[in-house]
């Protein structure tokens, strides 16, 4: 098979590493790709949101498959472009991916199919969202409609900052068009746990649980990120706690977006919060997390084709879903000021230490080629991976390696899975 892989970050990385282990896969190309991705797959100057090019590449080049890393490309409907040119496409349909487009298309997907997640109201005006504000109990949570790298989240503890918030979000358009609609939600407490699943429009198959860690710093201090390190799997997410959200959650998820005719054939992340209450869906996305990719890919035993294919031709059901009964811990290195203001170009020495190392990955995220060496090109620049018997090896192991890496402005937190390692 000649497959193509579109995007060009840290989970396309992880993707590209698990398609190239297929023995089923005879030339894969990724698009635009990175310093990285170009070990194991031929790079394409494509940008992720060229439809049509990523379309008459994929038909000139005969390709039997596409797989949809990013949300920005889904959500504006890469995969109906394809489609209609013939290919064959893993990931969401647009009409399906408004399930991460719009936080209030998911909020009231929620209420109506009466999936469980914490209370909340939409608002279209600042000043609707002001006045619900002046009644509301804090802390409270403010959400940016749209798309906003995961950092269009604010926790405000009183009126004042959450009135910043609106201004911020409604006004000053900190995220552009994403903050046209807003959620205000109510603060709901627990542990964080990501599950992705693959989906074939009917059936659901969670893979092993994950956590990120979002904040910027230490102590899940600063500014949220996309993420700045993952474990897997969460020590939280019992196997009463799987049950649970397989017969009120995930399935419910599927049969609801089904009932909508938005029949839902991807990777569906649910991102929970296990409450007091029981678990709660805190956000959907419709792909791959990143850097969740990260550690989930390395520790499934299947073939990633296999699975993908059962997706799309709606035989899901067939697909007896392995993972390896170990543990892996993601750091994220990334370029100091992140996700603020940063350097990049500085170039990147001790890559050639993870070369041939079975337990140990390094997935870049922002790098680039610039004559024969690899430069940073990002605010998260690669992501350490390495697994291990249990949570407390692999992360043991995931820090030692970070040492191997070095380049100016380097940044990384240091208590990644700290306080579950700490735990065991």
């Amino acid at each position: 098979m000649k497959v193509l892989i579109i995007g060009g970050g840290g989970r396309e990385h992880a993707i590209a590493k698990k398609v190239s282990m297929s023995p089923r896969v005879s030339k894969l190309y990724c698009a635009p790709g990175n310093a990285g991705i170009a070990e194991c797959a031929q790079c394409i100057d494509i940008a992720v949101m060229d439809f049509h090019a990523l379309a008459d590449f994929a038909v000139k080049e005969e390709i039997d498959l596409t797989i949809v890393g990013p949300d920005d490309p889904l959500v504006a409907g890469v995969v109906d472009v394809l489609e209609e040119r013939g290919l064959r496409v893993f990931g969401p349909r647009k009409k399906a991916a408004a399930i991460e487009g719009s936080k209030v298309f998911s909020k009231d997907l929620m209420k109506k199919y009466q999936i469980p997640t914490a209370g909340y109201e939409a608002f279209d005006t600042s000043g609707e969202a002001l006045a619900y504000l002046k009644t509301s109990r804090y802390p409270i949570v403010l959400k940016a409609d749209g798309l906003a790298l995961g950092k269009g989240v604010l926790i405000c503890n009183n009126y004042e900052e959450a009135a910043a918030g609106v201004q911020s979000i409604m006004e000053d358009k900190q995220f552009g068009s994403a903050g046209d609609r807003m959620v205000i939600e109510e603060f709901i407490t627990g542990p964080e746990v990501s599950v992705l699943a693959f989906c074939d429009g009917t059936h659901i198959k969670p893979m092993t649980s994950a956590q990120d860690h979002k904040r910027a710093k230490d102590g899940d201090q600063g500014l949220n990120t996309g993420g700045m390190g993952t474990f897997s799997p969460s020590p939280f997410y019992t196997r009463e706690i799987d049950d649970y959200c397989k017969k009120y959650i995930y399935q419910p998820t599927i049969d609801a977006m089904k009932a909508e005719g938005r029949d839902f054939i991807g990777i569906l992340f649910v991102g929970l919060m296990l409450t007091p209450e029981g678990p709660k869906v805190l956000e959907y996305n419709a792909r791959f997390g990143d850097p969740e990719a990260q550690v989930v890919l390395p520790r499934m035993k299947n073939d990633l084709i296999d699975v993908v294919e059962a997706c799309i031709d709606h035989r899901l059901d067939s697909i007896d879903l392995r993972f390896e009964d170990n543990a892996a811990v993601c750091v994220v290195l990334a370029s100091d000021g992140y996700p603020e203001y940063y350097d990049k170009g500085f170039p990147i020495t001790g890559i050639e230490n993870f070369h041939e190392k079975d337990d140990y990955f390094l997935f870049h995220a922002g790098t680039k080629k610039s004559g024969e060496a690899i430069v940073t090109n990002g605010g998260r620049v690669l992501g350490v991976t390495a697994k291990g018997r249990d949570l407390k090896e692999a992360r043991k192991k995931a820090y030692e390696a970070t040492g191997w890496i070095h380049f100016d402005n380097k940044y990384m937190r240091n208590d990644i899975g700290k306080a579950i390692d700490e735990a065991l």
